[in-house]
């Protein structure tokens, strides 16, 4: 590696985050100046990664959780080396159709590990990436899987309540490869975060089970002593560096003023004097370019003899952990899920959906047993997510596949994203549908980024009985709905529960929901067919005897509830049909022809569900009938919720008969 003193190859980074910002208008230069010391002890010592090969599966992570300093790792992109990030992409930093967007989005840019932006985040996900590496490490030996996961933390991120979830489950399970590097400057939008805080997050980190330490982080040396310490450590690690936000501008730097706004041409100029940068724009040394474009291929060898390890591997056992690492399903699979269909078609399951749901999980269990990662949120008897074969994890048993989340709804979907962006695994987490609410940040992020994760989510209705409004949900699946990329499922019966789980297996590019009841249901289905009728959200579940007058769309639990109706209706010699609404976006989201087969040329159409309509008058229109929920729920038995809020099949003929 080129020797060039690692000051100027600092500068370096806070030279292109400061013309980038200013050239944009926006954006925030403090952290890539003041964290600049840490990012280049990190990359240019530490890192275990190639340049040239971002996605080597044996990199160490390098998550910036602190996403709104996005230049620190568009500069560091481009300074080692990075193919895709090259000087013209961080010209146009914020700028329409750029791989340097205001903060690093995994699926846009190559290099970025995840998504950040809303604090917190990316020290969440790291827990995920950390945990998933253990988990395959204990699996497949530390030969092929041995790497670290580094985090570059700001005060913001360490605020934000799922922080502390996510430390606790780090420090509960010992994932001593997770390093945390806490960017101490003081600093927040507000100004000094004194103002609203005072916690000593040392302290805080050692309570969770971590070793914790402060250094100046501005001193290369002592940085990198740190970070050989915590190399040591049986435990995950905090190493608060405390840094001086925006350092080198003689004005703003260490104020709230070099945070969120570029720093102004008087400003810049001052700073590149200061620091003895040159004021030419976006210019680099050659020397220091060629220093960082060393570190930057410095990885390679490391990259190559783990390929030729990974090359000696048994066949199979190679062939099985590069199939996990892409996220294919084992042929077994498919097989097992046929079958179990046929078993539901000779012996029914007039069950609840989350027990329909365990039956589907004990086969899903068995076909892939390793890469089947359930868990839950402290309600697993509940949730009904565990398979009977599955162990427990722990730091003793790092190959259990079942995981205890404790009652963190938020920190678990933000580990199931790292899990899942990690990869090698198929997780899902559960909890109630109306503890979502909890969850949802990291689940927009798992939809943002197309992370294939599975959220399986019991208690989907007042169905859930006496625990009341509190425990109701009600709005939640049109709000689930309307996050773009997140696919909900709310099966009918048995049947549906496995077709619905096999089409949340398969997908690899987005999130899913599995909404569940707590009551039992009759199973309606007759037939599995070899097309999944599910996978088009919706299909005729019973066909009208003559030309349909009406058409009953539900979903879930309504779905027994509009076969009646329709029973109903026939006495009175109105020809109805049901069609079984498993997914509603999923319905709006087909072919136009193929939507208006399933929908139906009958005038009268009413949806069922107990929830609120938005979202229904796409189907059924305006001026179509919707049986469901207008407030929240109250405590009482199923049945005599359902009867009280109008959520019956004799209420639903009624509403037609006037409607006739």
């Amino acid at each position: 590696m080129t020797q060039v003193d690692h000051t100027r190859m600092a500068n370096a980074i806070r030279a292109l985050a400061m013309d980038a910002v200013k050239q944009a208008k926006s954006g925030h230069p403090g952290l890539p100046m003041g964290a600049a010391d840490i990012a280049s002890v990190l990359f240019a010592e530490v890192l275990k990664f190639d340049a040239d090969h971002p996605d080597w599966p044996d990199r160490d992570r390098f998550v910036l959780s602190a996403g709104h300093g996005s230049m620190l790792l568009y500069a560091l992109l481009y300074l080692t080396g990075n193919p895709d990030m090259t000087l013209e992409q961080i010209k146009r930093f914020r700028q329409l159709g750029s791989k340097t967007p205001g903060h690093p989005e995994n699926f846009h840019t190559k290099g970025v590990e995840t998504t950040t932006g809303p604090l917190g985040q990316g020290l969440a996900t790291s827990v995920g990436m950390a945990l998933a590496e253990k988990m395959l490490a204990a699996e497949f030996g530390r030969k092929i899987v041995d790497h670290r996961t580094y985090v570059l933390a700001s005060d913001g991120d360490l605020m934000e309540g799922v922080s502390q979830e996510a430390i606790a489950l780090a420090g509960h399970w010992r994932l001593n490869k997770l390093i945390v590097l806490y960017d101490d400057n003081g600093i927040s939008i507000d100004g000094p975060t004194s103002l609203a805080d005072s916690v000593d997050q040392v302290k805080r980190f050692k309570a969770a089970g971590w070793a914790a330490e402060r250094i100046d982080g501005q001193d290369q040396t002592a940085i990198a002593e740190a970070i050989a310490r915590a190399h040591d450590s049986n435990k995950p690690s905090l190493i608060a560096c405390k840094t001086t936000i925006g350092y080198g501008a003689p004005n703003k730097a260490g104020t709230a003023k070099a945070h969120g706004e570029a720093l102004g041409a008087d400003e810049l100029r001052a700073a590149k004097q200061k620091l003895g940068i040159s004021l030419d724009t976006f210019c680099v040394p050659e020397e220091v370019l060629k220093a960082w474009r060393d570190a930057g291929s410095r990885g390679a060898v490391a990259r190559k003899q783990w390929e030729a390890r990974l090359a000696e591997m048994g066949p199979r056992k190679r062939a099985e952990f590069e199939r996990r690492l892409r996220h294919e399903r084992p042929a077994s699979l498919a097989k097992a899920l046929k079958a179990h269909k046929t078993a539901l078609l000779a012996s029914p399951l007039n069950v609840a959906t989350r027990k329909s749901s365990e039956a589907a999980i004990e086969v899903i269990a068995a076909a892939m047993p390793m890469e089947f990662l359930a868990g839950s949120a402290d309600l697993t008897g509940s949730n009904n997510n565990r398979a009977k074969s599955a162990t427990e994890f722990s730091p003793k048993n790092p190959r259990g596949r079942f995981i205890h989340y404790g009652v963190r709804e938020h920190g678990m979907a933000a580990c199931l994203n790292g899990i899942f962006l990690h990869g090698g695994f198929a997780p899902n987490g559960a909890t109630f549908l109306v503890f979502s609410d909890y969850a949802r940040p990291s689940m927009r992020i798992a939809a943002l980024m197309g992370a294939g994760v599975i959220y399986v989510m019991t208690h989907d209705s007042i169905g859930l009985g006496e625990d009341g409004p509190t425990h109701q949900p009600v709005e939640h699946l049109a709000a689930l709905r309307a996050m773009p990329n997140m696919r909900v499922f709310r099966p009918c019966d048995a049947l549906e529960v496995a077709e619905c789980w096999e089409l949340a297996l398969n997908r690899t590019n987005g999130p899913t929901v599995l909404a569940l009841t707590r009551q039992n249901l009759p199973q309606l289905r007759t037939s599995a067919p070899a097309e999944n009728p599910c996978s088009h959200g919706a299909y005729e579940l019973v066909a009208a005897t003559g030309d349909a007058k009406v058409s009953l769309f539900a979903s879930g639990s309504e779905v027994a509830i509009a076969v009646a109706a329709q029973k109903l209706l026939t006495e009175r010699g109105i020809p109805s049909r049901v069609v079984s609404v498993p997914s509603l976006e999923l319905l709006l989201a087909q072919p136009g022809e193929r939507q208006e087969a399933i929908v139906g040329q009958a005038p009268v159409r009413v949806a069922i569900e107990a929830a609120v309509r938005w979202g229904w008058d796409a189907v059924i229109g305006p001026d179509g009938i919707f049986i469901g929920m207008q407030g929240f729920g109250a405590s009482a038995p199923a049945k005599d919720l359902f009867r009280h809020f109008g959520i019956a099949a004799e209420a639903a003929v009624d509403a037609v008969l006037r409607h006739l």
